[in-house]
């Protein structure tokens, strides 16, 4: 077998979640998207911005850190 520099990639199906919110919470996310695009000149859906705001929260969770270290392979 040929050994390359570059590692076979890991999947990257993304999962699919569904998910019910509160009217207040779509409305503070509907908002959220509204300032996104005055500030980047882009219009994204709420859709498109809430799994990065999901990885930014878990990312800057320092207790979720802490007690998931070694397991959260979606760090890697």
């Amino acid at each position: 077998m040929t050994e390359l520099k570059l590692a076979c990639l890991p999947d990257r199906t993304p999962g699919r979640v569904a998910i019910s919110v509160a009217p207040e919470l779509h409305k503070a996310l509907a908002d959220y998207a509204a300032i996104y695009q005055q500030t980047y000149g882009e219009d994204q859906s709420i859709a498109d911005l809430i799994p990065h705001m999901l990885a930014a929260f878990l990312a800057s969770d320092r207790g979720f850190a802490k007690a998931g270290e070694g397991l959260a392979e979606w760090r890697r």
